[in-house]
């Protein structure tokens, strides 16, 4: 497994690659890697001739009063999660090899971002967008795996690829969770021992949402339940609890459609997310 630290030498590696006629499948992270992060990389291994995964902590993701600085880091574990998932190439970037300067281009999402977490973290997926768009220059991707844990990240990367016309497939994976329920994420390690014992409500919230869905079609009211029920049922406090359409995450009139049901719930330390995606198909089952 290589390590590659600069821009050029990924770029050399990804067209020599595409050059022999291979296919590269990418695996995008901000590290402290998890059984999340691995199921994506045996997916891209099973789908691809190489697979390359970068570890970059995004600073354009992080608003002024984010958690970039403690955000977990952890190299020689993620180094060693990424090659007994038979990673070929592990990208692992300096901040000012990303951003050697201040940009003069800046991206700017309009849609899909003003519900979920981006209505409260006002120019997160702009930096989501530009680390993206940097990276799919420099990787080349034949196809770019990401987890349905943050849903509305692969929304805005859906739209990303589309309207910028990127020669990637998007493939979007199931989200990994622990035996309880509780979505796998790096943030789960801030929890305290009380609120993890508390954090599979959340994803029970989500199903008892879709249940309730089936019978009421008062979303308000659905949404209302479930946000007392997750604030009765552990110390954190219920940042948003929504259910809307899915990619287009605007309001819906009906269930007649494909809608994801989506929470954030702040912890003292940490705030998790998660959700649950309906189709019309499986609310006729």
């Amino acid at each position: 497994m290589k390590i590659i630290k600069s821009i050029q030498e990924m770029m050399a590696y990804s067209q020599g690659q595409l050059a022999a006629g291979k296919s590269i499948g990418f695996v995008p992270t901000m590290g402290y890697l998890h059984e999340g992060h691995a199921a994506l990389m045996v997916r891209a291994r099973n789908e691809n001739d190489c697979v390359v995964t970068s570890i970059f902590v995004n600073p354009l993701q992080f608003g002024p009063n984010e958690d970039f600085e403690r955000y977990p880091r952890d190299f020689a574990r993620d180094e060693m999660v990424a090659e007994n998932n038979a990673v070929d190439v592990v990208f692992y970037p300096e901040v000012h090899e990303m951003y050697p300067n201040d940009p003069s281009v800046v991206l700017h999402v309009k849609r899909r971002v003003h519900a979920l977490c981006g209505k409260t973290r006002e120019g997160h997926f702009d930096g989501v967008a530009t680390v993206l768009t940097k990276l799919f220059h420099l990787v080349s991707p034949t196809r770019a795996y990401f987890g349905m844990k943050d849903a509305q990240q692969v929304a805005v990367v859906e739209g990303l690829i589309s309207d910028l016309n990127f020669p990637v497939e998007l493939v979007a994976c199931p989200t990994v969770r622990e035996e309880d329920g509780l979505a796998k994420s790096s943030r789960n390690v801030y929890l305290s021992p009380q609120e993890r014992k508390e954090a599979p409500v959340l994803f029970r919230s989500l199903k008892l949402a879709a249940e309730l869905l089936e019978k009421e079609k008062n979303i308000t009211l659905v949404k209302e339940k479930m946000v007392e029920y997750v604030e009765t049922e552990t110390s954190g406090n219920v940042d948003y609890f929504e259910i809307l359409s899915y990619p287009e995450l605007e309001e819906v009139p009906c269930s007649m459609q494909t809608m994801i049901i989506a929470l954030a719930v702040q912890f003292e330390n940490a705030r998790l997310i998660d959700n649950l995606l309906i189709t019309p198909k499986e609310r006729e089952q």
